[in-house]
């Protein structure tokens, strides 16, 4: 692990010396940075995710972690006792630290698995109403006519686009929450 406090870390985020706390950072299991100020935090946020080019979270429960949340590509804020400037900066609330698990673990798990759905179902829906309409061509010459009036198509559209995304959002849980909190190595096949 490695623990740097605010001063320390002033150094290490120069530009000479970046790399080489990355480097060391990337070592660690655990990196903890304490007694550092706001933008320090946005900082190294910032850092990992521009040199590494990986996904960050960043998760804060005051004022002092909005700059820190708002640079993080997924922001948690958690409601607490510093008030509730980091719940209004975050992509996601909880009200308290231990519910990150779930969080992250049961619903991170969910939203991969009905994303990839919804993306084959979008392919899906629109290279058949394309295909019908190509098809239809045939049928009037290549005329360009339409096929059906505009008001169905916005009907088509709507219906299409926004029932299936309901139903499956409610209903869509490929593994119960019991067995994603019990085996945490379920939420790599998501990604």
């Amino acid at each position: 692990g490695l623990v740097i406090d605010g001063r320390t870390l002033a150094y290490a985020l120069e530009h000479t010396l970046e790399d080489k706390f990355l480097a060391l950072a990337k070592r660690c299991r655990s990196v903890l940075c304490c007694r550092s100020t706001p933008l320090q935090k946005s900082m190294v946020v910032k850092l990992v995710r521009d040199k590494l080019k990986a996904m960050t979270l960043a998760i804060g429960d005051g004022a002092n972690d909005v700059s820190m949340i708002q640079v993080a590509d997924v922001g948690v804020g958690i409601s607490g006792q510093e008030g509730m400037q980091a719940v209004m900066a975050s992509d996601f609330a909880i009200p308290r630290f231990r519910h990150l698990e779930k969080l992250l673990l049961v619903h991170g798990h969910w939203c991969y698995s009905r994303l990839a759905n919804m993306v084959l179902y979008f392919f899906y829906k629109n290279a058949m109403f394309v295909a019908l309409l190509f098809w239809y061509q045939f049928y009037c010459g290549f005329s360009g006519s339409s096929m059906v009036d505009q008001w169905y198509l916005i009907f088509f559209n709507l219906l299409f686009s926004s029932l299936p995304q309901l139903i499956t959002g409610v209903l869509d849980k490929d593994v119960p929450a019991e067995v994603l909190i019990a085996v945490p190595q379920l939420y790599k096949s998501g990604q």
